[in-house]
């Protein structure tokens, strides 16, 4: 028996206005933990190139912690294994945003530690050399070369962390994969659906890719 199926694009598009209410919550999850998940970055990963060991150490624990293991169990672990020791419940968005910020701030931490380790030694030596402090050689010399050769990895951290809150569906947290989900359940077309979900990540990190090539455009033209 031969089985013939055709795509039902008047469904597809007709699930976008049931769609759309999940993308504010898509980009607040995302870009609301990448912005907690880089000043969390910034301080491990510079504790991370620390030479007191007692002050790099906790940052390698952290670093290798939660980029070895999934970010699913770790949202999972946070909405509902916290609560039983804080002793109260903490909300899907709250869990979502954390989850997001201690993920993304591990390997924030590395890119950070990778960028300022690249700036030749010998440009440190030549501030001090005309006078700065330590502390003003790392801010005006070292930090800002070093921040424009992270804004690549940065932004390929930030589209990883868009896609990741598509796991968060399974907290209840209203993105875009969990509004795909609840419509499917009355409608029965998850092939139009999820692409469409699929197409509306695709369209948000296409635009991010963009505003980020020529954010790496004005950096370097600014050296």
């Amino acid at each position: 028996m031969e089985i013939t199926f055709q795509f039902d694009w008047a469904a597809a598009f007709g699930s976008i206005p049931h769609l759309l209410p999940g993308v504010p919550w898509t980009l607040l999850i995302s870009f609301g933990g990448l912005a907690i998940g880089f000043f969390i970055g910034i301080l491990f990963g510079l504790l991370r190139i620390s030479p007191l060991r007692w002050l790099r150490w906790p940052a390698i624990v952290y670093v290798e912690v939660f980029r070895g293991t999934p970010i699913l169990v770790q949202v999972l672990f946070i909405f509902y294994g916290l609560p039983q020791l804080l002793g109260s419940p903490i909300n899907a968005l709250t869990a979502g945003i954390a989850a997001i910020a201690v993920n993304s701030g591990a390997y924030i931490s590395e890119i950070v530690r990778g960028g300022v380790q690249s700036i030749e030694r010998g440009q440190r030596e030549a501030s001090l050399s005309l006078g700065l402090s330590r502390s003003q050689a790392f801010r005006y010399v070292i930090w800002p070369q070093a921040f424009r050769r992270m804004i690549p990895p940065l932004g390929n951290q930030g589209i990883i962390s868009i896609k990741d809150t598509s796991l968060f569906s399974v907290i209840g947290v209203g993105e875009l994969v969990r509004q795909g989900q609840i419509y499917i359940a009355t409608t029965f077309t998850a092939l139009e659906v999820y692409f469409m979900v699929a197409l509306m990540y695709l369209v948000i990190t296409w635009t991010l890719s963009i505003l980020l090539r020529q954010l790496e455009r004005r950096g370097l033209a600014g050296q």
